[in-house]
Parts: C-alpha cells; sequence; structure tokens
C-alpha cells in the first residue's frame, strides 16, 4: 500500500516541480534535461521519473551525464572518471563515490555506538556494479516473468520469443506497456519490474550513489542514514537507500516528495510537470 506521508517536521511544506528542481541541479554542472534525458526517448523519461532523485545530489558527488547507459565501456569511463572509495563492510568489498562512502561511515560509526549496524545486504553487489551485472539482474525479473505468463496463457510463445529477441531498448519499452495491462515482471508479479530493478544501465548502483541495506527494516536505522543523506528513493525497493547528501527538511524544495509504501517513506520525483 502507497500513501502521502508528509514527515513530521514538514507537515505544511509542498514540494517543489521535480523537473524544474532538476533544471536549476543541471544548470549548476553545465547540464541540461534534453543533455541527459532526450524528450523523445519515452522509455528514458520514464526511468528518470523513477530513479531520477540522484540528479538531485549535492555538487559534491557526480551523477551520470546520462539517464541510461548503453554499453560496459560507457560506464566503466564514468566510473574510472568519477573515482570511487572502497571499504570492506561485513566481510563485504563494496565501492561508493568518495563522499556518499564518507557519509556512510559516519552513520554506521553513530549506528555502532548505539548497538546497531549498516551492512551491504548481499555482498559487494549492495553498491557500485557495471553494466553487465545489470543486465543479468533484469534477468532474473523479465525470463522467469516471461515464463510465468506463457503458463498462464497471457503470453504466446511468438510473443515470447520476440521479447526475448528484442533489442534492449525496446525490451525494456515493451515491458513497460505490457505492465499497463497487468503483466507484471517484478520479483512477485504485482508491480513494475522498475520498482523491484532498474533496466539496464539506469540502476543508482552503476552511478555509486546506492547502497543495499541489510539493516533496512530498524526505524532507527533508516533515522541515521537520513540524517547522513541517504535516503530511500526507489519506490518499494525497501533495502535501497541512495545517497544525496542533503537534509530531509530541504528534500521538498529539491524537487522531491515522501510516499509511505509498507510502512516505511520514500522520497521520489515530484512530477507535476513534464517538458514538451
Amino acid at each position: 500500500m502507497v500513501s502521502t506521508a508528509p514527515d513530521k517536521e514538514n507537515k505544511t511544506k509542498v514540494s517543489a516541480s521535480f523537473y524544474e528542481a532538476l533544471r536549476k541541479a543541471l544548470k549548476k554542472r553545465k547540464l541540461t534535461i534534453e543533455s541527459i534525458c532526450p524528450t523523445s526517448d519515452v522509455v528514458a523519461r520514464r526511468i528518470l521519473e523513477e530513479y531520477g532523485a540522484m540528479f538531485l545530489a549535492v555538487k559534491k558527488v557526480t551523477p551520470p551525464p546520462v539517464c541510461v547507459f548503453t554499453a560496459e565501456d560507457q560506464v566503466t569511463r564514468f566510473q574510472d572518471d568519477v573515482g570511487f572509495a572502497t571499504e570492506t563492510i561485513a566481510d563485504a568489498e563494496i565501492d561508493l563515490q568518495p563522499e556518499a562512502m564518507k557519509a556512510l561511515m559516519k552513520a554506521r560509526s553513530e549506528a555502532q555506538e548505539e548497538n546497531l549496524d549498516i551492512t551491504p545486504r548481499g555482498g559487494a553487489e549492495a553498491a557500485r556494479r557495471n553494466y553487465e551485472d545489470s543486465m543479468r539482474l533484469w534477468d532474473t525479473r523479465f525470463l522467469p516473468a516471461l515464463d510465468y505468463w506463457l503458463g498462464q496463457e497471457r503470453l504466446t510463445i511468438e510473443q515470447v520469443s520476440r521479447l526475448r529477441s528484442l533489442p534492449l531498448h525496446d525490451q525494456v519499452a515493451e515491458v513497460l506497456e505490457l505492465e499497463k495491462t497487468g503483466i507484471f515482471f517484478s520479483k512477485d508479479l504485482s508491480k513494475s519490474i522498475l520498482y523491484s530493478i532498474a533496466a539496464p544501465g539506469t540502476s543508482q548502483h552503476i552511478a555509486m550513489l546506492a547502497l543495499d541495506v541489510t539493516e533496512f527494516d530498524n526505524p532507527r536505522v533508516r533515522e541515521i542514514l537520513a540524517k547522513h543523506g541517504w535516503f530511500q528513493t526507489v519506490l518499494s525497493d525497501l533495502p535501497h537507500f541512495t545517497f544525496l547528501g542533503l537534509k530531509e527538511k530541504d528534500l521538498p524544495k529539491h524537487g522531491l516528495k515522501n510516499l509511505e509504501a509498507d510502512g516505511q517513506i520514500f522520497w521520489i520525483p515530484n512530477v507535476v510537470d513534464r517538458p514538451r
């Protein structure tokens, strides 16, 4: 269940427009919305509206130059240019952008002072990922869902074969269209695949600004992470936290609104107007 849930300190605050806030944030980086995510690309725009919170992060970190990477060499070049810090946490070696890592380690120290901890869920893959990782994870949702809907006779053998053979961009587009008819591709087949796994080349993990947290269900851990600029920004992806480096009270003016899902608060883009 998803519902609006204004934070206690800011009940009267109205969130700014995501696109207006994004335009201002990108201008400071000498970028435009059109340059990172063309209006003509419907799939990319949907991705931006689902995962775009990271583009509003503080200037001490570097969001991707595009909202969809299309090849491994693009991802490698971006990650090498940006640089990353490495730490070993709970026997897992994780990589994040330096500012994100610094904030995480401060949050972890604070948690440990209260006999809590903040650890990566799923090992090294909880943080930095490459393009091949994102493709592999996509298939862990896409392929089983094809088999399921074929068995339910909602898809034909011909449709399944065609979907498997489509170029990646077209495959994502077709999946999103099918989901409008109730043929979902998330792990539990009940919601959009985008709430379960990122489309290839779009993950915040590729940007090294995301961490899947083992202790995500502990309210105090979430409070500590928020204090240090880490927030849940992908609706219904409970373990997933994004480093924005902002104060929670300032998120509304940065174009994010809060929604409650599964008893937790997510800060997602406040899409009230779409550039034409």
